[in-house]
């Protein structure tokens, strides 16, 4: 196993109060394997890999509990040179907005070369070989013409491609990929998409790709995590998950995927809205939003029960969600 989550917890101090945005996150992947990571905006989604990345903002951020294991050792307990000499070489993130995440004043060339200066010792020259080559791997045209060019004179797609070379240029053993087609045409999105899938076998990496869009990973993930209030709520190999999910939240996402074959007819959307993090409803978290809650739902958080092999739902009431049609 690559790497291991278990019983992580997050949160942040505000005026308000403390929001408890990370409460006892568990989930995995091995070599070569892609974890899909859903919910909506505010589910903990980010926040949990900036954990793992060791990149929260501390405070307002504060980790109170948990294990994060990669490669057997706890990210967690390392001193702040050693976790900062793993990101980059072994484990690397791709973030949702390249232009926010890219230098402005910077070059691409000068931005890849980076990598390499500081983590191979590689001279300028060197180090701007190797960044056209990345270039020329993520199938930017034009490369050598281009590495002088700034962030701003390549367009969303090409961009999001630059942070995709970043994240590889050391060849990592994880990559996390934080919704790394949003903003993006549904056409650069497949391509973005097929390109990540395309290097991670090729290097056989880990990933995990972090997502709202239930129609992004159909075709890239081996499991899926359902996020809710800072909760693993469902976990399920992927292709399981779309025929029968058991949390009522994941049917309701699969509901939300617009479908050719129900032209004219209005979207479904879940009713109400994610939970103040600041206080988290008793019992489920989605009590007040699911059809199904009733008076234990109201009083009682439901464990993660285990559905079938390699399968788990935290809903009182999975097997009748399961048996659902």
């Amino acid at each position: 196993m690559l790497l291991e989550v278990r019983d992580l917890h997050v949160e942040f101090h505000t005026r308000d109060g403390v929001a408890r945005a990370v409460n006892g996150v568990d989930y995995s992947v091995a070599e070569g394997e892609t974890l899909a990571v859903l919910g909506e905006s505010g589910s903990g989604k980010s926040v949990t890999a900036q954990a793992v990345m060791g990149i929260l903002d501390m405070p307002p951020g504060k980790i109170t509990g948990g294990e994060v294991l990669f490669k057997g050792r706890d990210l967690l307990k390392m001193k702040k040179d050693e976790r900062r000499r793993i990101r980059g070489q072994e484990m690397a993130m791709i973030f949702q907005d390249a232009l926010s995440s890219l230098n402005p004043v910077l070059t691409v060339g000068d931005q890849l070369g980076e990598m390499f200066r500081v983590h191979r010792g590689m001279s300028r020259k060197d180090s701007r070989k190797k960044a056209i080559e990345l270039m020329d791997r993520v199938r930017i045209p034009a490369a050598q013409e281009r590495v002088g060019n700034y962030p701003h004179q390549f367009s969303g797609g090409m961009r999001q491609r630059i942070m995709i070379a970043m994240a590889m240029a050391l060849e990592p053993a994880l990559i996390i990929a934080d919704e790394p087609t949003t903003a993006l045409d549904v056409t650069v999105q497949a391509q973005v998409m097929e390109l990540l899938a395309e290097l991670q076998q090729e290097y056989r990496m880990g990933l995990i790709l972090i997502t709202h869009d239930l129609g992004v990973v159909a075709d890239v993930a081996d499991k899926i995590a359902v996020m809710y209030a800072g909760r693993i709520v469902e976990t399920a190999p992927v292709h399981e998950i779309y025929k029968r999910p058991a949390h009522p939240y994941t049917k309701g996402l699969l509901q939300s995927i617009p479908r050719l074959d129900q032209k004219g007819q209005e979207l479904y959307a879940i009713k109400g809205l994610p939970p103040n993090l600041l206080r988290i409803p008793p019992g489920c978290a989605f009590n007040p939003r699911c059809p199904m809650a009733r008076d234990v739902c109201r009083t009682d958080e439901p464990p993660l029960y285990d559905v079938a092999e390699h399968r788990a739902s935290a809903c009182h009431f999975w097997k009748e969600t399961l048996d659902a049609r």
